[in-house]
């Protein structure tokens, strides 16, 4: 039961909810404490009390004091030592009234008390009127003392010493009473009274001691209750607020901004969730413009190809029918190429997000790739690759993954030579801008750019088409930039000024 209250409760709710329980329960404890402290001190002073009367009435027997008020007064008067820690002694007989209470009799009450109260009377007052109130209170209190004798007289404890407590204003009595028999006969009855403000006092600091550290711990919850809900609960449940929004595609979402410049768990935990789900949605629109990309890329060929096979099977003539055929090729090894690109591209995007980066030298990557376009295209078509690095004696090192640098280079390498007529060249340059950063470029003798603005070479899908374009996809440029991205750098598309052709340059950051 308490655990499904508490299941469905907010971090807040729960805090409170125990925190109540453990008050309520410390408060249970501290009821039961008190409700015994009075007991336990009174305890303490009943045990004196039971003495003081065991020795009284040993006393009456062994000196055999007749139960009058003569002998009583007597005998109170010579062994009045025996009353020191007390501040009241009376004696009564069988009918209740009394024999002896040193209240009335004319001795020095310091004999029988240790404390003196004082009383100041106004000296205007009647002092009749005086003598009529105190009557009064007197007449009252000795009715009530017979009434507490004669229900102990009647209640099962008679034989024993009984203890009652009687508290008036700014005062606490404590009394004991107890049955006399002197000379084994039952002769009355004597009661003993002690102010025992102190236990009265003990309880009360008690009491406002529990008090104010109950308020100063409610005052503590109440306190760490705000500060746990306004820099702890509240940007817990921003957060909530922000990954429920994206898991129901709100267009309304949850500023984490505050959240995120602060210094602590909590800041990294949201800048770690703001950068995670941006990243996430710029791959889904980035798959989503990717995939309607493709499919309007390949729509092209296929009405090409709907097309040329609805003619193909109406014409008679074998050179149409040998142009058809061309065209349907063409548009195969388009779409084929389309779909192989894309393919290798969500590949390597996978893959990207697993490699690690390390220190890579540029210049054996760049040698390795020329020598391999080289040895291809050379014989092919005569096309030659040549490598300038700039010697400053050093080398050129970036923080990158070697493979995706590779194929950054043979991109840019297979984009010149689709441009470039039979036996031209091409140059790779490294070198060290006045930026002091690594500068890779590529410039081939080909048609150059028609674009004025070149940026647009490298959206997906974009290509300024040679003749065969079966060849082409449109992503080369593209996977060009997303991977000079990645390792943190820039890339630039010109024309050649010195002569015709293209010039695409890449910048990579040094490592420090």
């Amino acid at each position: 039961m308490f655990s499904s209250i508490i299941k469905n409760l907010s971090i807040l709710k729960k805090f409170l909810f125990i925190n109540l329980i453990i008050f309520l329960f410390i408060g249970s404890l501290t009821i039961i404490y008190l409700s015994y402290v009075q007991p336990n001190l009174i305890k303490k002073k009943t045990s004196i009390h039971i003495q003081i009367l065991n020795n009284t009435i040993q006393n009456l027997n062994r000196l055999n004091v007749k139960f009058n008020k003569e002998d009583i007064k007597n005998f109170l008067f010579s062994k009045r030592f025996l009353f020191q820690s007390v501040d009241r002694v009376v004696f009564l007989d069988e009918d209740y009234d009394i024999i002896a209470d040193t209240n009335t009799l004319d001795l020095d009450p310091r004999s029988f008390s240790q404390r003196i109260d004082i009383v100041e009377f106004d000296i205007s007052t009647n002092n009749n009127e005086i003598v009529t109130q105190e009557d009064k209170i007197n007449q009252k209190k000795e009715t009530e003392l017979k009434e507490k004798i004669s229900n102990y007289a009647s209640s099962t404890n008679f034989g024993k010493p009984f203890t009652f407590t009687t508290e008036s204003y700014q005062q606490f009595k404590l009394s004991t009473v107890k049955n006399l028999i002197i000379n084994d006969t039952p002769s009355g009855y004597l009661l003993i009274s002690e102010n025992a403000n102190e236990i009265k006092t003990a309880i009360n600091e008690r009491k406002t001691f529990i008090i104010r550290t109950a308020i100063f711990v409610g005052i503590v919850i109440f306190i760490f209750s705000l500060v746990l809900n306004r820099y702890f609960l509240k940007p817990i449940k921003n957060l909530v607020n922000f990954t429920q929004s994206i898991k129901e595609r709100s267009k309304k979402r949850v500023d984490l901004t505050n959240l995120v410049k602060r210094n602590d768990e909590l800041g990294m935990l949201s800048h770690s969730l703001s950068d995670m789900t941006n990243e996430l949605q710029k791959r889904v629109n980035t798959a989503e413009n990717f995939s309607t990309d493709l499919v309007h890329e390949i729509r092209n060929p296929l009405a090409s190809l709907k097309s040329a096979s609805e003619i193909l099977s109406e014409t008679s003539s074998n050179s149409e029918k040998e142009k058809l055929v061309k065209i349907l090729s063409h548009d195969v090894e388009r779409i084929e190429r389309l779909i192989t690109d894309y393919s290798q591209m969500l590949k390597d995007e996978v893959a990207i997000t697993q490699e690690q980066m390390k220190n890579i030298d540029l210049e054996e990557v760049i040698n390795s790739v020329v020598d391999d376009f080289n040895g291809i295209y050379f014989s092919k078509r005569g096309i030659k690759i040549n490598f300038k690095i700039q010697k400053n004696g050093e080398r050129y090192f970036i923080k990158g993954i070697e493979n995706r640098i590779e194929q950054v280079l043979a991109n840019l390498l297979e984009n010149s030579i689709s441009f470039s007529e039979d036996n031209k060249k091409i140059i790779v340059e490294l070198k060290k801008n006045k930026n002091n950063k690594i500068q890779l470029s590529v410039v081939d003798e080909g048609r150059g750019f028609k674009e004025k603005n070149t940026e647009k070479i490298f959206k997906r899908f974009y290509s300024n088409r040679p003749e065969k374009f079966g060849e082409h996809s449109g992503l080369g440029l593209n996977i060009v930039k997303n991977l000079v991205d990645l390792h943190g750098g820039s890339v630039n598309a010109s024309n050649n000024k010195a002569k015709n052709g293209a010039r695409v340059d890449i910048y990579f950051p040094t490592i420090n």
